[in-house]
């Protein structure tokens, strides 16, 4: 029994090669087919910026406990690297560079003049107290400060991040810099120069895609049966903006289990029963496994959580024909083959939460500006750019004859390859 379980294990993690593994592959493939010399990969494998930082913090009972942080800067080539900042006890320094790769994809595939960026620092917030929280989130920014700017680097929220810690990062940042900077960081609240529609914009992103790829397969989102994996910001938002739209949520789950219920679940009251950090399916008795949540009976499948849900392991046992990737690297290269073969169409993450950093570019442009739109306004500007990107990708994808993921890669690499070649990079 043990040797079978450690075999499984090795199987397991054989197949789930490391994030950053895994997101080379993908790129190299991607500037082989686009016609590349193998010295741009060289340039694009890693991010050009990598810094670690340890950060003190005073408790709250007077002791001083020191975070490990990261900030990785993936390539400039296009303009400022741009990209969310996770606190979490997983974040790694292999997933942080993998992350600020993924950024400058999205940057591309949505065509903003942004590199990719990502940050992150390894705490548990949800054993961290306010004014803990506060410290560590400043300590952060006088760590990065240097490496960091408006012009430079911009951060923005991520995982278990949300708005008032960008507002701190903002304050702190503008102290250092001794100029009020609001365009340094996004995310923020409306009153310290956020935009609206930011908080629900990754969200609105996968709806808006959502809706195209069902379009693509014939399907009525009216009446869909939905499963969301994750009830953080994402997925509470687009459960219930599918919710809104008519369609069944029949499915969602959180870090400690999942909710079905065949007919529709009363997404109103469980998004006014979840905690800050999306928690819910703890108030229930009656919850059934992540596991279990992935091979539901439905039409379309969000993973709205983490990475490595969807592998060789359960893929066939899919029983959606859409799956649209809101979380970061939620189906594996292998999965996403025997997906593809199936016919499932896959929404590669890269595409599907573009909403949020197309958002952010909203944002800071507002910023740098003085002059902020209306909700109406993002929003329309946020349709077109999501449709027109859909479509680039579904196009290069049909007519290629590849995966939706290896087309959304070829998109999003070529602008920053083109701008490196230009510069004289490469």
């Amino acid at each position: 029994m043990v040797a079978d379980k450690a075999a499984d294990s090795t199987k397991e993690n054989h197949e789930v090669m490391d994030v950053l593994s895994s997101t080379r592959t993908v790129v190299k493939n991607a500037l082989e087919k686009l016609g590349y010399p193998d010295e741009v990969f060289e340039l694009l494998k890693d991010p050009l910026r990598m810094m670690t930082v340890r950060i003190p913090v005073r408790m709250d009972d007077g002791s001083i406990k020191v975070f490990t942080g990261y900030r990785a800067q993936h390539n400039d080539a296009v303009g400022p690297t741009k990209g969310g900042v996770r606190f979490h006890p997983g974040v790694t320094e292999k997933e942080v560079k993998a992350l600020s790769i993924w950024m400058s994809l999205k940057a591309g595939i949505v065509d903003l003049p942004y590199g990719g960026g990502k940050g992150g620092i390894i705490c548990d917030p949800r054993e961290m107290s306010f004014r803990e929280l506060e410290g560590l989130s400043r300590g952060y920014v006088r760590a990065i400060s240097q490496i960091v700017g408006p012009t430079k680097d911009i951060p923005a929220p991520d995982v278990f991040t949300n708005s008032q810690i960008m507002a701190w990062m903002m304050d702190e940042y503008s102290r250092i810099d001794e100029f009020n900077s609001p365009g340094f960081i996004t995310g923020k609240p409306i009153v310290l120069g956020g935009s609206h529609g930011r908080e629900s914009a990754t969200a609105k992103g996968v709806t808006i895609v959502l809706n195209e790829a069902a379009k693509k397969k014939g399907l009525n989102v009216k009446g869909a049966r939905v499963v969301v994996q994750g009830f953080g910001n994402a997925g509470s938002f687009l459960s219930k903006f599918l919710h809104d739209a008519g369609a069944k949520v029949v499915g969602i789950s959180d870090a400690y289990g999942a909710l079905h219920d065949p007919d529709g679940l009363d997404i109103d009251y469980l998004l006014d029963r979840r905690d800050s950090f999306g928690t819910v399916t703890k108030l229930f008795n009656n919850t059934i496994s992540n596991k279990e949540l992935l091979e539901l009976d439905c039409d379309i499948i969000v993973p709205a959580a983490v990475e490595n849900q969807i592998t060789e392991e359960n893929a066939h046992n899919i029983k959606a024909s859409i799956v649209v990737e809101a979380a970061n690297g939620p189906t594996t290269m292998e999965a996403t083959k025997i997906l593809t073969e199936r016919g499932v169409l896959l929404v590669p993450d890269v595409l599907a939460s573009a909403g949020g950093v197309t958002v952010s570019y909203f944002e800071w442009v507002q910023n740098n500006q003085g002059y902020y739109w209306s909700e109406e306004e993002i929003d329309k500007k946020l349709h077109e750019i999501m449709i027109k990107s859909f479509n680039s990708i579904y196009n290069t994808a049909e007519t290629r004859r590849i995966d939706m993921r290896l087309a959304a890669y070829m998109v999003g690499v070529r602008k920053m390859a083109e701008a490196s070649r230009f510069r004289g990079w490469v």
